[in-house]
């Protein structure tokens, strides 16, 4: 994995299980895979992974069986999907917003552009 040098990489790891958990990778009620496993399989200090982890159980994604492991939480893709959905129209549309002002572009545009790409995801 390489990291994005504007995003601290506990941080980057933990959208990366997120990803992994909206892609159907680790489904409800399934173990992840351990800290030592994740922190090898990404070069990284498990100090770092521990940091993600508990990031994610604490926004209740992921939760701790003592002994066994970390395993996936109940409805955490709608948390995670929320979770994305409240970044997105807190920070992305704003700056979305501004460019498409910048440039002339009108949500119809938007509409039309995203139609598009939709039916063109559609053909694959």
């Amino acid at each position: 994995m390489e990291f994005n040098e504007n995003k601290t990489i506990y941080l980057q790891i933990a959208d990366r299980i997120c990803d992994q958990i909206l892609a159907g990778e680790f489904g409800e009620g399934n173990r992840i895979p351990s800290v030592r496993e994740v922190a090898a399989a990404l070069e990284v200090n498990p100090n770092t992974v521990v940091r993600s982890f508990d990031f994610l159980q604490n926004n209740g994604i992921i939760f701790n069986k003592r002994g066994m492991g970390y395993f996936v939480a109940e409805g955490a893709a709608d948390k995670i999907r929320g979770i994305r959905k409240e970044i997105f129209v807190k920070e992305s549309l704003p700056q979305l917003f501004v460019e498409m002002q910048k440039l002339g572009l009108t949500i119809d545009d938007v509409v039309s552009n995203y139609n598009a790409f939709i039916s063109n995801e559609n053909k694959l």
